[in-house]
């Protein structure tokens, strides 16, 4: 059945996804503050690549300060913003859904509280999107860079309620998403928050301080060195905090924290060491940008990790140096480069 859904933010997720629900024959629009991607759009639709058929998609597509004229009857609104636009994005959002809609966190970081501070909770869904690497460098084109799930026994959305509950609500976003990839309800949402929280601060700072791709950071000693730290810290925080946090990046959230003891350490380090030559050189968000001169999200990615930290007594060094570099190219104080890696080891003492 035909649903009119709002995304507030055309970007590269909400690109990719939006595109893939207005083939499947969905009433879709985007509202993006960003003036080149909207009259690209407009003009010549979303291009759309990656492991799967190419195709174009033409949503519509508003301005942001044409907000005014988009109509106030949608079904589902789903914020695809950086976290730190979320309270204005959320509040964008609700004044454009019907009664009955929700707003769907589709967000890195730990959106779901800050988006349930202006919606509540019970006008609200949490979106967990793992293992899916989507890029847009180039207006109106969107690039996928990981495999599909499908078919591999392994979901990519997960789609989940605040309290945990199965709900009519959840199960029919998670059915409209399959048509892009594996999805499924999950009743753990904060621990699946938590586990894509854990993914993203192992990687997405490292690609951002250093320029380098996920290829090149796998190969090098130093950069597996301060991605283990990072996993590490991330998954003993978690589990002070009493979450049921799924396996990702290849291992359990108990053994990346375990990874203080030298076998487990090279253990991860054999399993993150490249087994071939060749290999996507992925850039992930947080590189993406900081190659665009974007704010990053450092401190609601891996600063979350630390403040968390400190509440559980859980040491987190590496985070907290991690922070400090990003926050500095953030700044302008510093150049992103290689050599930042060893900085933030530096810095934590190790």
């Amino acid at each position: 059945m035909s649903k009119k859904i709002l995304f507030v933010g055309a970007g590269a997720i909400g690109s990719y996804i939006g595109s893939f629900l207005t083939r499947a024959g969905h009433d879709v629009t985007l509202i993006d503050p960003w003036a080149e991607q909207v009259e690209t759009v407009r003009a010549k639709g979303i291009g759309v690549t990656g492991p799967h058929d190419p195709f174009t998609a033409r949503p519509k597509i508003y301005h942001l300060h044409e907000a005014q004229r988009v109509p106030r009857d949608f079904e589902v609104a789903f914020v695809a913003m950086k976290v730190y636009d979320t309270e204005w994005a959320t509040q964008l959002a609700l004044r454009h859904l019907a009664a009955d809609g929700v707003v769907v966190s589709s967000q890195n970081c730990w959106p779901d509280p800050r988006v349930a501070a202006v919606a509540g909770a019970e006008r609200s869904l949490g979106l967990i999107m793992s293992k899916i690497g989507v890029a847009l460098w180039t207006p109106g084109q969107v690039e996928r860079g990981m495999e599909k799930g499908t078919g591999r026994g392994h979901d990519v959305f997960r789609v989940g309620e605040h309290d945990g509950r199965v709900t009519k609500r959840a199960q029919e976003l998670a059915e409209m998403l399959a048509v892009v990839d594996g999805s499924q309800v999950t009743e753990n949402l904060w621990g699946e928050r938590w586990s894509k929280l854990c993914a993203n601060s192992m990687g997405n700072p490292v690609q951002a301080m250093s320029g380098l791709g996920s290829l090149d950071i796998a190969s090098s000693e130093i950069g597996r060195a301060i991605t283990i730290h990072l996993a590490g810290e991330s998954a003993r925080v978690g589990l002070a905090q009493g979450y049921t946090i799924p396996k990702f990046n290849g291992e359990t959230a108990e053994r990346w924290a375990d990874s203080t003891k030298r076998e487990t350490w090279q253990a991860l380090d054999t399993m993150l060491t490249p087994k071939a030559a060749g290999g996507r050189n992925w850039k992930a968000s947080m590189a993406q940008d900081v190659h665009k001169g974007r704010p990053t999200e450092i401190d609601y990615m891996n600063g979350h990790v630390v403040a968390r930290g400190k509440e559980k007594g859980v040491p987190t060094p590496i985070s907290v140096a991690t922070v400090s570099v990003v926050r500095e190219i953030d700044a302008g104080t510093r150049k992103q480069a290689p050599e930042n890696i060893a900085e933030v080891l530096k810095r934590a003492g190790v």
